[in-house]
């Protein structure tokens, strides 16, 4: 027997995979409050909307057992309907429709007023930069891109998220202003690529250009780069991150492999000497820069000397951050006509192996911080500490500095200098000073 859900008329957003997908939950939560609508995140309500990822297996098995989940809530009259959007669902919709026919409807990336609609309300064009942030008040995503012109083989981002499309600067200018005004601090850029901002709008790369726009806004102490392509790098974006301090010494450049002939049929359009000079010239241009990377374990033909190749280099370069990840066989791209020859427990074993290996290189870098003073950023507390990262560390991926809640006290969205006072693989431990 139904039982009537009890929060009538409140839309509860529940955002899975990537930062993409958390600004573009908050963009529809901005729209859905503009329309007079009660919307949460992630909280109790009577109509669901789930933003999917569809980018690799695990993405997708949790997406589809979210969904799931929700469905049989709506079966059990816990809530009265459910709506799917996101990647997965642009990419698998008639898939969805016919396995999983209880969800009220099914929207892709870029049918954001056809989902309002759904709900009752209107797509208002004149909500530039109106968002309902779920992050910690003192940081935001800012996406100054949506899609992707990158070729490479394992990926299934352009079938989801379409070709590469440049928000102009006077907008995100716009969007900055007003995160700003609520009292974010610090902006962490966003896109599938960022290296590629503006060869659509102003037939030149220009990151360096948007970024010196944005340093001049009121309010914003730190600026953070996500997800940079290394080919065709714009370098005029080091100097003035070597210059301007509001601009954070650190980028996430996703490299995926080093082995020659597994970056040829990555489609990369690199190679191991260019790859490795480009991080040198980093490194020389910025001195103490942290990069940030993401490597690809199991690629189908990677060879034990090709596994090999990537460790020593992962050995020699010494990132600050790593994360490394199993291949996942994806339908539709271009490597999906190659066999998956690298078994599941193989491809495990070699990421295990990275992660160990980049586990001592983080703790020895580590160390060196102890007894040194980092101006902090305190983004919550949780449990017995207060929790802050330094400008080398990005929210959720990367370390922590953990400063003991029974004998200081820190304010959350401040600004503190914490000294190092010991150190772990990926954590830090500090007192203000």
């Amino acid at each position: 027997m139904r039982t009537k859900s009890i929060k009538k008329n409140k839309i509860n957003v529940v955002t899975l995979g990537c930062s993409k997908n958390v600004y573009d939950s908050e963009v529809l939560m901005g729209q859905l409050r503009a329309n007079d609508k009660d919307v949460v995140h992630e909280e109790e309500g009577n109509v669901v909307v789930i933003n999917t990822c569809g980018f690799i297996a695990n993405a997708k098995e949790e997406s589809v057992n979210t969904i799931l989940e929700y469905v049989q809530k709506k079966e059990a009259g816990v809530v009265d309907k459910v709506f799917v959007t996101g990647c997965l669902s642009e990419r698998y919709k008639p898939d969805l429709q016919k396995e999983i026919p209880d969800v009220d409807a099914y929207f892709g990336t870029s049918e954001l007023p056809n989902l309002l609609k759904a709900l009752g309300a209107d797509y208002k064009h004149e909500l530039i930069g109106e968002r309902l942030t779920t992050t910690p008040k003192n940081y935001a995503y800012l996406k100054i891109a949506e899609g992707c012109d990158r070729p490479c083989s394992f990926c299934a981002i352009p079938l989801m998220r379409g070709k590469h499309k440049s928000k102009p600067i006077e907008e995100l200018v716009t969007e900055a202003n007003k995160l700003a005004a609520k009292g974010v601090k610090e902006l962490i850029l966003i896109a599938q690529d960022l290296t590629y901002y503006g060869l659509d709008l102003y037939k030149k790369r220009n990151l360096a250009e948007l970024l010196s726009a944005l340093v001049v806004v009121e309010g914003i102490e730190w600026i953070r780069l996500h997800y940079a392509f290394p080919t065709g790098f714009p370098m005029d974006v080091l100097q003035l991150m070597n210059t301007e301090p509001k601009i954070c010494n650190y980028i996430d450049i996703p490299l995926q492999h080093i082995s020659d002939s597994v970056l040829k049929s990555m489609r990369r359009g690199t190679t191991e000497l260019k790859t490795t000079k480009l991080l040198q010239d980093f490194r020389k241009m910025v001195p103490g820069i942290t990069i940030r990377t993401t490597l690809i374990v199991g690629y189908p033909g990677e060879t034990e000397e090709d596994f090999q190749t990537l460790k020593n280099w992962v050995a020699q370069m010494r990132f600050e951050r790593l994360g490394c990840f199993t291949y996942s066989h994806e339908e539709n791209t271009h490597a999906f006509n190659l066999e998956d020859d690298v078994p599941e427990i193989v491809k495990q074993q070699r990421a295990n192996e990275i992660m160990e290996l980049q586990s001592q290189i983080s703790w020895e870098l580590n160390q060196e911080k102890i007894g040194k003073t980092f101006r902090c950023i305190i983004d919550r507390k949780e449990g017995n500490n207060f929790i802050g990262r330094t400008e080398f560390d990005s929210p959720d991926v990367d370390n922590e500095v953990l400063v003991d809640a029974s004998a200081h006290y820190v304010k959350q969205g401040d600004f503190v200098d914490l000294k190092i006072t010991g150190a772990s693989d990926f954590d830090l431990f500090g007192t203000p000073v």
